[in-house]
């Protein structure tokens, strides 16, 4: 990176590399499912340092090295999906997936050279106490860009950490993460200011933390809900292969009979099953239908099944569907708003359309046209499908539109039993703080969950296993600051980080 001079340069470089790759597989790990995520307090710092001491643009290379190290060890579980549902041939599979990382790695890249121009054009210390809106600007210009890519939001690392993110209800997940930058902030300015300016900046670090704790230990000090719906959820464990085989479909429905009968047992007033759980199209096989009524008639239950529909159009379009099923049949759907790129649709599909051949789980689907609200029974929920809820504002037009559950359904029997389908889990607790709703989880073969208000995982099943749970909830009575304002802390600090570098390009520190 940079101008190499001679040896000296050349070891200063490598030893920089080595120290920004150790820190960032390090950041890695602080995510499931080895959950270091004390690490995470630290291992920023180390970036906001270099990009002190290097000029932008050598900033956004060190800062690009480190962000894509992070995101590819991260996301190294997606080699398991290319080696087992595509035809790329390994090693190439790789390939897809360092481009995925590479490109979020830009946005470190981008957060290094805006403290890099801050901290020469103006001051380190001031480039210290931008980095925690620079940072969580990237992360909502990430969540945002060509569909948005959430996964690996700082903030997610804390997820284990009740006291920590009890702040959700204030700004969302960025809140969580602004407070981890914000240390780590801290943790540089002792590095790279006098000491009088690493003291100012250590206690400002140590009284946000201090403060995010209290507040996070008063809220969870503060009486629960009442208990107000049961809710039971499946995980029928059927691999992906067998899913939508037309030799296993008696079977899969034999599966699903048995486990909503045990279900039955505990009285739920719902019973949750995965996303796109029946074999074939709900709508277009009346048997089915009539089968799921008289399920639902017998257990005096309601039923929420995952479907691909088959919409009346020529030709056909197809959706990722939610159905709600009483003893009168289907009285309710909703339709996936948020398809995953790649995986439900293909971007640029002109340009791109080609990757269809490469690999099974890319589909052809059409989005929903908006939210729907259930309005039970047991109770109003809103039923966001697989990849939908790793994204705050998409929940929140949900907790806006009146539920007061928020059900999860998916399937991550694409990734097998890597890590991915724990990172996925890990976001929920931090949906389930930001409205004070339960978050009940089904999935196909895993992480099934019951979350409540407070972020707590009540219980889960393990990757695999074939099982119902049953849980008692409550249902969200109130409305949180982020339930009413929703991203304003990504606004503000969309115009710190603004108002900051304009102000930093006009200027030059002697």
């Amino acid at each position: 990176m940079g101008r190499l001079i001679g040896p000296s340069a050349l070891r200063e470089n490598l030893g920089l590399a080595g120290l920004l790759s150790v820190s960032a597989i390090g950041l890695a790990l602080a995510f499931p499912r080895t959950d270091w995520d004390g690490v995470a307090w630290l291992l920023v710092a180390p970036v906001i340092v270099t990009a002190l001491s290097r000029p932008p643009r050598t900033a956004l290379r060190w800062g690009w090295l480190f962000g894509t190290v992070f995101f590819l060890v991260l996301l190294r579980w997606l080699g398991y999906t290319f080696r087992m549902y595509s035809t790329i041939p390994w090693p190439l599979t790789w390939v897809p997936i360092v481009t995925l990382a590479a490109y979020c790695g830009l946005y470190v890249g981008g957060f290094a050279w805006a403290v890099s121009l801050i901290g020469h054009r103006r001051a380190p210390g001031l480039a210290l106490a931008a980095a925690p809106f620079l940072w969580v600007a990237g992360e909502w210009a990430r969540s945002h860009f060509l569909g948005g890519f959430p996964w690996g939001t700082l903030g997610y690392s804390q997820y284990l950490r009740l006291p920590i993110i009890q702040i959700a209800e204030l700004g969302g997940v960025h809140a969580v993460s602004f407070v981890l930058v914000a240390v780590n902030a801290a943790a540089a300015g002792c590095l790279v200011l006098p000491w009088r300016g690493a003291l100012t900046g250590a206690l400002g670090g140590g009284a946000l933390l201090a403060a995010t704790l209290g507040f996070g230990t008063a809220r969870l000090a503060a009486p629960p809900l009442p208990s107000e719906v049961t809710v039971a959820i499946m995980q029928p464990a059927i691999e992906q292969p067998l899913k939508f085989d037309p030799a296993h479909a008696a079977t899969t429905l034999g599966i699903y009979s048995s486990l909503t009968r045990r279900a039955s047992a505990e009285h739920p007033q719902l019973v949750v099953w995965p996303e796109t759980a029946a074999p074939t199209p709900l709508r277009r096989d009346p048997g089915l239908v009539d089968a799921l009524t008289g399920l639902a008639r017998t257990f005096n239950v309601a039923l929420l099944v995952g479907s691909i529909d088959v919409k009346d159009t020529t030709p056909p379009r197809l959706t990722n569907s939610a159905f709600l099923l009483t003893e009168n049949g289907i009285v309710a759907r909703y339709d996936k708003m948020h398809l995953v790129p790649f995986g439900e649709f293909v971007p640029f599909s002109g340009l791109l359309g080609f990757v269809r051949t490469w690999a099974a789980f890319i589909s052809d689907l059409e989005p929903g046209s908006g939210s729907v609200v259930f309005q039970g029974p047991p109770a109003p929920f809103g039923v966001v499908i697989c990849y939908e809820g790793i994204f705050p504002e998409l929940v929140r037009e949900f907790v806006r539109g009146g539920a007061r559950l928020i059900v999860n359904m998916t399937n991550d029997g694409w990734f097998g039993r890597t890590d991915g389908p724990w990172q996925h889990l890990a976001m929920y607790p931090l949906r389930a703080v930001e409205h004070r709703t339960a978050v009940v989880r089904a999935a196909n073969t895993g992480v099934s969950a019951f979350i409540a208000p407070t972020g707590q995982i009540l219980r889960r099943l393990p990757l695999s296993r074939r099982a119902v749970i049953a849980e008692r909830l409550p249902l969200r009575s109130g409305e949180t600051l982020y339930s009413r304002f929703g991203e304003w802390l990504t606004y503000l600090a969309l115009g710190v980080s603004v108002g900051t570098l304009a102000a930093s390009a006009r200027e030059r520190r002697p």
